[in-house]
């Protein structure tokens, strides 16, 4: 049935779950302290230059340290990585020391955590902004660059995990 009228938050959420999404963990470290969160809410922007963007709830006060640090890393997660997507999710209770030292990490460009395993890492800059309802959306021009083993990559999809 398609409704036309007011649409129920469950409703969006329930409907949205039908979407596939690539599963990724963003990462941030610098002046403001160091983060990570496991995030569906990305994509391409632009290939010249290259820019990412990726969508964090702006209701968790823990986000702004991407915003002061002005720097972040978008991993790439392969099937079988479940339990890092997890613990950076929040799902496990995990303070950020214990979620990092799940996984090995290095340094690109940016300073930010980039996970080493991941199958893309796309290692940017903050270049703006946007904050819509309860999102802000981080645009990041990317700065550095890795492109790990071409391993089946980690969906999430009717509130699972999925492979291709």
């Amino acid at each position: 049935m398609l409704k036309t009228n007011e649409i129920a938050p469950q409703d969006y959420r329930d409907a949205m779950a039908r979407f596939a999404g690539a599963v990724h963990i963003v990462t941030t470290d610098g002046a403001a302290g160091l983060r990570g969160v496991t995030a569906i809410a990305a994509c391409s922007v632009s290939d010249n230059p290259p820019i990412v963007l990726v969508c964090l709830n702006r209701q968790n006060p823990n986000n702004d340290l991407f915003l002061k640090n002005g720097v972040f890393a978008l991993n790439t997660l392969s099937a079988g990585q479940e339990e890092l997507s997890n613990a950076f999710s929040g799902l496990t209770g995990l303070p950020p020391e214990e979620r990092f030292a799940l996984a090995q990490w290095e340094t690109l460009s940016s300073g930010a955590p980039c996970l080493k395993g991941a199958i893309a890492v796309f290692d940017c800059h903050v270049m703006d902004t946007k904050d819509l309802a309860t999102h802000r959306i981080y645009f990041g021009k990317v700065t550095g660059l890795r492109v790990g083993a071409n391993l089946k990559p980690l969906l999430y999809h009717d509130r699972g995990y999925r492979t291709l």
